[in-house]
């Protein structure tokens, strides 16, 4: 067989290789699973901690947990938080989690913690600034977190735990906020850690939207902007981060329901693409990498899975007024191409643990179990 007709056929099969992957990509639909949460209060935020355990929480106080996966959840409610919105949880494990509530009031911004499944909590942060509006948390490992509010005075107040028992301050590390910048309490999701020091915020709610952004734990951070409408009810609502430099970020305008939008970064959040355009309607309540953060006890090692969802994203929306009828869809690029999932919708947010256990949760507390 001559060299030329030998590059031909290698040619032709690369290609055709390339439109099946193309078209496997394209045509293929993850399995959908409901699961019976044992609550009907609107669930906001969901953090697996591994394929088997996962917490989630919403509205009336309430937090679910299972430690089979989803087979069974147990719901209940926090004595004393029973008028409050819990909108971030951070799992822990099967007995340790995190809950951040919000209220109308100064001091229904709180932070809980359980150490035995949820038989009891302890309140350790109540705040205390007037017009603070925490937003959600996220963790780099068991005791070291960081919790965000809205800006007060050009000021954003947030706080920070090292301990995972006492909170502190961190305002003086922030930059200065835009006249009326805020961020969006819709699937605590806001924020998001990767690594052992690295995070980022996505803010709104002023003439631009940003990310800040911080590679030394929370002790100092840089702000860039992002190529998003923003005014007081628009702007960045979601980030994640796949690795220390590649990210997605979505978001859009709670009294436009065709503002959706998504943004790519390949330098750590500095600077911002615009991904094709979703082919859902309304804002982006949250979005998600299918790779997932599934950690081992030590919180250092994930699962083992080949690459194949490393740039997989899956978002939902929720549209106006009464945000509980979004649509989502997922990309296999990071937004390339997206891929409508038809059958869900209501979803306030998504996480996956790896790419064959992830969770929907949203209104009258349904849950989905979504597989890749």
């Amino acid at each position: 067989m001559s060299k030329r007709l030998l590059s031909v056929i290698l040619l032709i099969a690369a290609a055709t290789g390339g439109y099946a992957q193309d078209a496997w990509k394209k045509g293929h639909q993850p399995t959908l699973v409901p699961q019976q949460s044992g609550t009907t209060q609107l669930l906001i935020a969901v953090s697996p901690v591994n394929s088997r355990v996962v917490w989630a929480a919403g509205t009336g106080g309430t937090y679910v947990v299972t430690t089979d996966g989803g087979s069974t959840w147990r719901s209940g409610v926090v004595p004393g938080a029973e008028t409050l919105q819990f909108r971030d949880v951070q799992g822990v494990s099967d007995r340790v989690a995190y809950l951040m509530s919000i209220g109308n009031d100064t001091g229904d911004f709180r932070i809980y913690k359980t150490e035995d499944a949820g038989a009891h909590w302890t309140i350790q942060f109540t705040n205390k600034t007037p017009n603070a509006f925490y937003d959600c948390f996220a963790f780099w490992g068991p005791d070291r977190g960081v919790a965000h509010s809205d800006s007060v005075n050009g000021v954003f107040p947030d706080i920070r735990t090292n301990d995972g028992t006492t909170w502190h301050s961190i305002a003086r590390a922030m930059p200065p906020a835009l006249p009326g910048e805020a961020s969006f309490s819709s699937s605590g999701t806001c924020i998001t850690t990767e690594g052992w020091q690295n995070a980022w915020i996505a803010t709104g709610g002023s003439t631009i939207a940003r990310i800040l952004a911080t590679r030394d734990g929370g002790y100092t951070w840089n702000a860039y902007d992002t190529p998003f409408v923003s005014n007081a009810n628009a702007g960045a609502f979601s980030v994640a981060f796949r690795d220390p430099w590649h990210g997605i970020v979505g978001g859009g305008d709670l009294t436009n329901d065709s503002a959706t939008q998504a943004a790519t970064s390949d330098n750590g959040g500095q600077k911002w693409t615009l991904s094709t355009k979703p082919p859902i309607s309304g804002a982006i309540f949250c979005l998600a990498y299918v790779r997932g953060i599934e950690h081992k006890d030590d919180w250092r090692h994930r699962d083992d899975f080949d690459h194949e969802h490393d740039r997989s994203v899956v978002i939902t929306t929720e549209t106006q007024p009464n945000f509980s009828s979004g649509a989502a869809a997922w990309s296999p690029d990071e937004g390339q191409t997206w891929i409508a999932l038809p059958t869900v919708s209501g979803y306030w947010a998504v996480a996956f643990a790896n790419p064959e256990s992830g969770w929907f949760v949203g209104n009258n507390g349904q849950i989905l179990k979504i597989s890749f």
